[in-house]
C-alpha cells in the first residue's frame, strides 16, 4: 500500500523519528462466532483488517472503510472493544511509528470476501477454535471483542 500523502508531509518534518499515529482495527464476527481475517500482502501473515485514520476521518468510518478495502466485506460497527498503545515499530526504511489502536467489534452486513486489492493475499472466515497463528496482540483484540462487556478494554 502506498504511504498516504499526509504521512509523507509529516515525514519531511520529523524524518525517521517516532511518529504517534491513530490506527483502527476491525474484529468482524459472524453469526456463528466466526472471525473475518485477511492474509497481508506485506508480510504474508493473518491479521484483522485495519489501518490508520486519514485527516478529519471519524474512527468508526475509518474501520468500515478499511474492512471494505482489505476484504470486500461491508460491516456495521457494534461497539468499541479495546483501546491500546502498541509497541513502537520500525519499518525497513527506518521510519518509526507507535500506534494507538482502537479496535471495534463489527458485524458483516454485505459484500463478499475479495482479494482484488494490493493489500491482501487471502480473505477467510475462521471458526472460534480454529484461528491461525497470530501475534498475541491480535488474539487479545479478538478476545476483547468477543467479551460481553459494556465498556472497552483499556490498560490502567
Amino acid at each position: 500500500m502506498p504511504v498516504p500523502e499526509f504521512l509523507l508531509a509529516l515525514r519531511r518534518h520529523v524524518g525517521h523519528g517516532l511518529l504517534p499515529l491513530v490506527g483502527v482495527t476491525a474484529v468482524v464476527i459472524g453469526e456463528e462466532g466466526e472471525v473475518l481475517l485477511h492474509r497481508r500482502a506485506d508480510d504474508g501473515r493473518w491479521s484483522t483488517p485495519g489501518g490508520i485514520l486519514e485527516p478529519e476521518e471519524e474512527p468508526a468510518r475509518a474501520v468500515v472503510r478499511e474492512v471494505r478495502e482489505e476484504t470486500g466485506v461491508e460491516v456495521e460497527v457494534e461497539r468499541l472493544a479495546s483501546v491500546a498503545a502498541q509497541e513502537p515499530f520500525t519499518y525497513p526504511n527506518g521510519d518509526r511509528v507507535q500506534f494507538l489502536d482502537l479496535a471495534f467489534r463489527c458485524r458483516p452486513v454485505g459484500g463478499a470476501p475479495d482479494t482484488s486489492g494490493d493489500e491482501t493475499l487471502e480473505v477467510r472466515w475462521f471458526g472460534p477454535g480454529a484461528l491461525p497463528d497470530m501475534p498475541r496482540r491480535i488474539l487479545d483484540r479478538i478476545g476483547y471483542a468477543r467479551e460481553d462487556r459494556p465498556d472497552p478494554f483499556y490498560v490502567t
